[in-house]
């Protein structure tokens, strides 16, 4: 436990380091905490909190840095956050258009980039399975056809087929209507099941239509096991925190890169409700060792969908960032179920 003081000297030393990004010293302390203490006074109580791991001394300054225990008290403890204006709120709920969800992912994520100017991430929840509302085979040119499939939310899926045989638009057509009289509302798998026994419904030469289709879903199902959307990468090679070291930098871009364990941290986010924070090494990820995530729920309809995140420094303004996260959580989820 902290004395008032030294909690208000570290409040202090965090929200200046926050604003400055250098070591700050016992006379940068005295002006600005407040208090009407001498700097010796001070130069103890930061020996006092370097020896509990709430500071540090870079070798080449006399200054004190904040360490992520110190990051996580402050937050914890000494953070108020303000909400976001309601001119700000109005320009990300316009760009949040309910048009289309993979639209809707996209854009939150570039809000969520452009106003901390680090990345953003839109997480989606694994499904378990595509079901079908309607399906249509369209002939392009010989033996190359667009399947079009439309999902329950309106979401369109277009993939296409190369077969080993020409079909006419007609016969297509009769695929088509095949498949949307008998198995609307079915998964692929359930599809593929059925199919096993009523294919004899069918000429035989359409065998190998309805394989390739059954292949195109499977395809379209996979994409769907949980998935993110990035955006403004790029912000953090102007973070001088993190581009200091590019052994580092290139860790954490490997890490945007293969999504698995990006992923796995968000959905452990996504079990709590509201705000989640993980500083440097509470994520367990060596590549946010120099990191914060801010993550947050969104919901659709009542249920929770996915997870979006803000990737930035230890160093970040979290009094701004967070309420950025908690409202662009609120109105993706209000798009969503809008759409």
């Amino acid at each position: 436990m902290l004395n008032e003081r030294a909690q208000i000297l570290l409040k202090t030393l965090v929200e200046r380091y926050i604003s400055d990004g250098q070591p700050v010293g016992s006379r940068a302390l005295l002006q600005h905490s407040g208090l009407d203490v001498s700097s010796a006074t001070i130069r103890n109580v930061m020996s006092e909190l370097e020896e509990i791991g709430l500071v540090s001394s870079p070798h080449i300054s006399a200054g004190r840095i904040p360490t992520a225990l110190a990051y996580r008290l402050f937050i914890d403890t000494m953070l108020v956050t303000k909400p976001l204006d309601s001119a700000h709120v109005r320009q990300m709920e316009y760009k949040l258009q309910p048009d289309n969800p993979s639209r809707l992912i996209a854009q939150a994520s570039n809000i969520l980039s452009d106003l901390t100017r680090f990345a953003g991430v839109v997480a989606t929840v694994k499904r378990n399975a595509i079901t079908v509302r309607q399906i249509e085979f369209l002939r392009l040119s010989e033996k190359r056809v667009l399947l079009i499939i439309v999902m329950p939310d309106g979401e369109v899926e277009n993939r296409v087929l190369l077969l080993e045989r020409d079909y006419t638009q007609s016969q297509l057509t009769e695929a088509g209507n095949f498949l949307n009289q008998n198995y609307i509302g079915c998964s692929f798998s359930q599809i593929r099941d059925r199919l096993r026994g009523e294919l004899r419904q069918l000429h035989q030469d359409m065998s190998a239509l309805m394989a390739a289709a059954l292949a195109a879903g499977d395809a379209a199902e996979a994409k769907q096991d949980g998935d993110y959307v990035i955006s403004g990468e790029h912000h953090l090679l102007d973070v001088e925190d993190l581009s200091a070291d590019m052994n580092r930098l290139r860790g954490l871009f490997n890490l945007f890169e293969k999504k698995t364990e990006l992923l796995q941290l968000l959905e452990a986010g996504r079990r709590g409700q509201g705000i989640h924070i993980f500083v440097g090494s509470e994520s367990g990820l060596a590549s946010l060792d120099e990191c914060s995530v801010i993550s947050a729920p969104y919901s659709a309809d009542g249920q929770v969908v996915g997870t979006l995140a803000v990737v930035g420094p230890k160093r970040m303004n979290y009094e701004r960032v967070i309420p950025i996260v908690d409202i662009t959580a609120r109105l993706l989820g209000n798009a969503l179920s809008q759409h």
